[in-house]
């Protein structure tokens, strides 16, 4: 399993050692950082038991992966919804899926799951406790990200947790907001080419175990806001796989990017300013993913990439999905064609209450034209 060590040891020396010394950030880094290795010290033991309980993992295809990749904030979660409702031909990462990547866990969890079922048919009284305490435990675990995220254990989640697991991933972050001294943490394609091949090779490896695990036959389906900066390594390792991007206009998604951070950083580090030079250097990096992603348009074959229209997307969502499956080929059920119309009429009544704006963090229109004007105009984006 790939795992980068050496930016791990930057991250803690930047935030124990190079920094004015503060109490409270050395107990926050310290604590999550051994939550942290604990949590991979289980997987490991996962991951082993696979090459001893199910080896014909290794053997497992992974054949034209759809992946769902666009800044934070774009709609990814709604896409991917969507396309999910398409269960005969995609099987999705659920949030546990991606916490526990490992086949043995899977098989542990399916186990619990009948169990509790089972307990629920017999004793009516006792319901299904197993269930009862998961969803109090993620009231309070996720409860408070509701309006901006809905985040719930069994349902489609984005696979980040499996780059945070090499600490490959832009939520490392959230505990060391080292932008510019760990690039690559955002960035994986600036990692030297060995590691990059190294860090892809244990992510076919999770995708593997995921498909071996809950639909050898069916495609997969990714979602990742965070491959922003890694589509070029994804592209070398699954050179069948298909891409779908979103844009929307970076004034919206790039301040509601920033904004999902700034209340841990100030958690941590309450010296940290919401329109200091951190906030605005997270958002640089939303600026560079918009350009490596517009650049990436121009090195894919035509066929296997498809850009939604974030506009078009909440205005008819159903209509959206359906001339993305035009694009590709594939074929729309009469069933799956109900689904996406229902679909539709519930995100007519959708409202998010997430909303934030440039100038809050220190950036301005003005910078977001000047870094981006080329992709505004190419997709008529209002300056």
């Amino acid at each position: 399993m790939f795992f980068n060590w050496r930016m791990f040891g930057r991250a803690l020396r930047l935030a124990l050692f190079q920094q004015p010394f503060s109490l409270r950030r050395w107990a926050f880094v310290i604590f999550f950082s051994a939550l942290f290795l604990s949590f991979l010290g289980v997987v490991l033991v996962g991951r082993a038991l696979d090459h001893v309980l199910f080896p014909g993992f290794k053997r497992q295809p992974v054949r034209q992966p759809v992946f769902i990749i666009a800044p934070p904030r774009s709609g990814t979660t709604l896409v991917q919804n969507l396309f999910s409702l398409d269960a005969d031909r995609f099987v999705h990462l659920k949030m546990y899926q991606t916490i526990f990547p490992s086949v043995s866990f899977q098989r542990l969890f399916d186990a619990l799951g009948w169990l509790d079922r089972r307990l629920g048919w017999l004793d009516r009284r006792l319901g299904r406790p197993v269930t009862r305490v998961l969803g109090w435990c993620e009231k309070k675990w996720f409860g408070g990200w509701d309006t901006m995220h809905k985040m719930r254990l069994n349902q489609p989640e984005e696979d980040d947790a499996l780059f945070l697991y090499a600490f490959e991933s832009e939520a490392i972050y959230l505990l060391f907001p080292y932008v510019q001294e760990l690039w690559e943490a955002g960035f994986p394609d600036a990692l030297p080419p060995e590691k990059r091949r190294r860090l892809m090779r244990y992510y076919r490896s999770c995708l593997q175990r995921h498909l071996y695990a809950n639909g050898p036959t069916r495609t997969l389906l990714s979602k990742a806001t965070q491959s922003s900066g890694t589509v070029e390594s994804l592209m070398e390792e699954f050179p069948d796989a298909r891409f779908i991007t979103i844009i929307r206009h970076p004034y919206k998604s790039v301040a509601s990017h920033v904004s999902l951070f700034v209340p841990v950083w100030r958690a941590h580090s309450p010296d940290i300013a919401k329109d200091g030079p951190v906030a605005r250097a997270y958002a640089g990096l939303a600026v560079e993913w918009y350009k490596h992603l517009f650049q990436f348009r121009t090195k894919i074959d035509p066929a296997r990439y498809h850009c939604i229209d974030y506009r078009e997307l909440v205005r008819d969502p159903g209509a959206v999905i359906e001339q993305a499956y035009a694009h590709f080929g594939w074929p729309v059920s009469d069933d799956l064609r109900m689904r996406l119309r229902e679909a539709t009429r519930r995100q007519a009544e959708f409202k998010s209450q997430h909303e934030y704006t440039l100038e809050e963090f220190g950036l301005s229109k003005q910078w977001i034209q000047d870094e981006l004007g080329e992709v505004l105009d190419f997709y008529k984006l209002p300056r």
